[in-house]
């Protein structure tokens, strides 16, 4: 899913003092170097792992691989993260949960979707309670492909990053970047409810067993509906 980023726009409390400040305008090229510095190279990362792609973003931050040498330091709040890494599959009923914390960020802060599953569903895409890709519901800045990654992966999605956010404060512009076009990935074999191509009978059989469910976990027969 394509998103508009021309809007978007970077803001400082130390940045906008500067401005308003007279004869300190020979300082704000080294104040505004300095912040870009520090967006780029001190990313705090928050985890969202729910699955595989969690644990090769431990093995990215154990002693062997080492997130800390670039900066990236993992957090356990949103409140304090510039980066959420979404690596694992998102379901409809955690989509919400996840776009809060997401909402939950500080600007300016940036999107990973790590693995196939997060970006398309991948496996467990024609199940109804997951979602085909987390950029169905918020933007995604870098896609990192694989199934799962692994660490240096993961490395190379945060140095595409580091690349946009310097691009973006030097005012340079940045094409968002596209979901994979690997075979498979982009859209769900079996099309979700308000899909166009989706036929009525399924609609209709889906809730006909759902209706018919016993609370036990089995199928109720026909003469026990009532």
């Amino acid at each position: 899913m394509a998103v508009d980023e021309s809007g978007q726009a970077f803001h400082h409390p130390i940045y906008s003092f500067l401005e308003k400040m007279p004869g300190l305008s020979l300082g704000l090229t080294t104040a505004d170097q300095l912040l870009t510095w520090g967006s780029s190279n001190s990313l705090f990362i928050f985890p969202m792992a729910t699955s595989c792609c969690g644990i090769e973003f431990m093995a990215a931050s154990s002693g062997r691989f080492d997130l800390d040498q670039i900066g990236s330091i993992p957090r356990g709040t949103p409140r304090q993260s510039d980066v959420m890494v979404i690596a694992g599959t998102i379901t409809v009923k955690m989509a919400p949960r996840v776009k809060k914390l997401w909402d939950q960020m500080p600007e300016p802060k940036w999107a990973i979707a790590m693995g196939s599953c997060a970006i398309s569903g991948d496996f467990y895409r024609d199940i109804y309670s997951v979602v085909p890709g987390v950029d169905t519901f918020m933007p995604i800045d870098v896609y990192v492909p694989g199934c799962p990654p692994n660490p240096d992966q993961l490395f190379a999605g945060l140095r595409r990053l580091q690349e946009k956010i310097r691009a973006k404060r030097n005012g340079e512009w940045t094409d968002p970047e596209l979901r994979p076009d690997t075979p498979g990935l982009r859209s769900p074999n079996l099309p979700r409810i308000g899909d166009p191509r989706r036929e009525a009978s399924l609609d209709e059989a889906q809730l006909d067993a759902v209706m018919n469910l016993d609370p036990g976990g089995g199928m109720l027969r026909s003469g026990d509906k009532s």
